[in-house]
């Protein structure tokens, strides 16, 4: 009988001290399964409303959360060939789709694993499963940015923001970003061109005036609010919204209609192809995960309080967990 590894465990919907820290068995690994000692996760924007409880009917309780998995292959199924005991991996599981990362050890269908890329660190590399899928399905996949366009990128100190800097500045794409001015050298040392302090200044005034009237082609909102409601008005003939987080006021669709624009609302799916994707941008150092705070599994609650409460702490890039270790990197509260 295999012995029980440790998980957090969401006991209840509500704040931070609804988890737990619990034994719990090991999964049994299917045909097409792998078993994988986990290193590192994370903690994303997607894990604080399930923990909030905005997902209910999806999530039944008590369970394991969490969307980020870096790792080592311990146990492989009987019908897997692209694995081996020992290979480092990284994946996102399957969201709503059973256990999740908050745990030693995690049980994934094979297709959805991918190669960690050699260049990161485990904490590196959680750190980027989730909002490497997301940026790349919408830069890549929706908005198909291309070399020689314009995109603004809300937030971009985030955890998604960070990425999605540097893969459009992979795909050679001019980069304009809002970040409060002390962000303005960590986004542009990531790749954007220009930064808007939106605590000081108008975006829609300030991309007026850096596109000369013209307008951006694409905007990437992780923000929502007015970020979301207003982007229209940034934006080029045919260009394209594409936003990542929840949908919670009405939308400016006439000025969107006036400009013939398309939005793209991102739930992402996850499998090997984007992340081998991703792999190949960060093994030719063009990609590299911003790391604000790391702490170890048992901690989780704390690093959703962080995650929480980003601008106090002038948080910047993402929280990971440490599961193999004891490792703790906290950044300090704004003044």
């Amino acid at each position: 009988m295999t012995d029980p590894m440790k998980a957090v465990v969401l006991t209840r919907f509500g704040g931070v001290d609804a988890f737990e820290l619990r034994d719990v068995p090991v999964p049994q690994v299917g045909p097409r399964q792998v078993r994988v000692r986990i290193h590192a996760t994370a903690v994303n924007p997607l894990d604080v409303q399930i923990r909030r409880g905005d997902y209910p009917d999806q999530v039944p309780l008590p369970a394991i959360t969490g969307h980020d998995v870096s790792g080592v292959v311990e146990e492989i199924g009987s019908h897997v060939r692209e694995f081996r005991v020992g290979d480092a991996v990284y994946y996102t599981p399957r969201i709503f789709g059973g256990p999740g990362s908050y745990a030693e050890q995690h049980v994934v269908d094979v297709d959805l694993v991918g190669r960690k890329p050699e260049n990161l660190s485990h904490l590196e590399a959680a750190s980027l499963t989730l909002v490497g899928g997301t940026v790349w399905e919408a830069l890549v996949t929706r908005a198909q940015l291309t070399v020689g366009e314009t995109i603004l990128v809300h937030g971009g100190s985030g955890g998604v923001g960070t990425i999605a800097i540097q893969v459009a500045r992979a795909i050679g794409a001019r980069v304009i970003t809002t970040a409060r001015a002390g962000e303005h050298e960590l986004v542009r040392s990531l790749g954007a061109d220009e930064a808007i302090d939106y605590s000081s200044a108008d975006y829609v005034d300030a991309v007026d005036a850096m596109t000369h009237g013209k307008g951006v082609d694409v905007v990437l909102d992780t923000i929502g609010g007015d970020a979301l409601t207003r982007s229209p008005l940034t934006l080029a003939d045919s260009g394209r919204v594409v936003s990542v987080v929840d949908i919670a006021q009405p939308q400016n669709l006439i000025e969107a209609w006036g400009r013939n624009a398309a939005y793209h609302f991102v739930f992402t799916r996850q499998n090997r192809g984007k992340l081998d994707a991703l792999t190949a941008l960060v093994e030719r150092g063009l990609v590299k995960p911003v790391l604000g705070a790391t702490l170890p599994l048992a901690r989780v609650g704390e690093a959703h309080e962080l995650l929480e409460n980003r601008r106090s702490y002038a948080l910047r890039g993402k929280i990971a967990i440490d599961v193999a270790g004891e490792t703790v990197a906290l950044p300090l509260r704004a003044a």
